[in-house]
């Protein structure tokens, strides 16, 4: 008997400016556009938002094509002068970004140059320490 992933629903709380959707079950090539198109709805719906918070709590699986839709829910809210919020991550969405490298991304920076969380209460990213790069162009060292 073949077992089929949790499908992906979600569930959408609005306020005057602020936009909730709740996330529940895989986020992946099957059905993340989903998310895609609910966020892109929500953004063209309404001009007076101000920040749209996605409740990651219940996701299950997320695969590259589910990063892939977080990164260009990114960039459209970047685009409308929109804060996105991934609040209650879990663990294993966390570490995702982490490896991918792209934790960062969904961090701002403060007007006093610390690294803070899109979400009031995520502590602030820890810079990674800083590496002397490698010298480019030709070898000199004779």
């Amino acid at each position: 008997m073949t077992t089929l992933p949790p499908a992906l629903h979600l569930t959408t709380v609005d306020a005057e400016n602020r936009v909730r959707i709740e996330i529940s079950g895989n986020l992946d090539y099957d059905n993340a556009d989903l998310l895609l198109d609910e966020a892109t709805a929500q953004l063209s719906a309404r001009p007076q938002l101000t920040d749209l918070h996605l409740h990651c709590a219940g996701i299950g699986t997320v695969d590259s094509m589910g990063l892939s839709i977080l990164l260009m829910i990114g960039r459209r809210t970047d685009a409308a002068g929109v804060r996105l919020h991934l609040e209650d991550r879990p663990e294993k969405l966390d570490r995702l970004l982490h490896v991918t490298g792209t934790l960062e991304y969904f961090t701002v920076t403060s007007p006093t140059g610390a690294a803070m969380s899109h979400e009031e209460s995520a502590p602030p990213v820890v810079a990674k320490e800083a590496r002397a790069a490698r010298p480019t162009g030709p070898d000199n060292s004779t």
